[in-house]
């Protein structure tokens, strides 16, 4: 039985047949008995990014009423989709992503739930959407690992070059033309630009 818990760079919960190097939390959101997903998103303002693994346990997905698990082709991925490292089960990249953001923001460092509130701003429309920002400068010059969107296609950046996302990974393309937006939220741009050094999936996985 594939489940509804892979996420997109545009934040949307599919069921896929794919693997992912990240699983996150959104809170609870599926009903262990059927495991299948509640009509809600999220229930919780903190989005997080965690690991398949932590202390030798691997949990059993959406299999009792604790949080739901949900997985993600990569960290680039779950940045895009408005999540941001976990400050349990990956401390140091949180505590890295922590500084960049405040570096990159012109900030003092934040606690976890001020820059859960930031993105909550920058990741969602007014319905409750995916929300797109607008992108400054030429895209060869976003920071390693921002992702942005043309139409239902989503696109990652890497040392100028640009790549096309896909579940199975990513593949060289020439940059979009038209209409093309940023998914990954402004504040987590930033922190990229100021050294954040996400994992990006490059390549096909078999």
């Amino acid at each position: 039985m594939t489940l509804q818990n892979r996420v997109t760079p545009f934040g949307d919960i599919v069921a896929a047949p794919y693997r992912g190097a990240l699983m996150g939390n959104r809170g609870i959101i599926h009903d262990p008995a059927t495991r299948t997903l509640l009509k809600r998103r999220w229930a919780i303002r903190a989005w997080i990014i965690c690991v398949c693994e932590f202390k030798d346990v691997r949990r059993e997905v959406m299999a009792r009423r604790s949080w739901t698990e949900l997985f993600f082709l990569d960290e680039a991925t779950a940045l895009a989709a408005g999540h941001r490292p976990c400050f349990y089960c990956q401390r140091q990249r949180a505590k890295a992503f922590q500084a960049a953001w405040a570096d990159g923001n012109k900030t003092s460092i934040q606690p976890a739930p001020a820059m859960d509130a930031a993105l909550r701003r920058e990741r969602l429309d007014a319905k409750g959407g995916k929300q797109r920002h607008p992108i400054e400068g030429q895209i060869k010059n976003l920071p390693d690992g921002t992702m942005i969107a043309s139409g239902d296609e989503a696109y990652t950046v890497k040392e100028g070059v640009t790549y096309l996302w896909s579940w199975q990974g990513y593949t060289p393309s020439d940059p979009p033309s038209r209409d093309v937006m940023l998914l990954t939220p402004p504040s987590t741009v930033l922190a990229l630009r100021a050294g954040y050094d996400p994992l990006i999936r490059l390549g096909i996985i078999p």
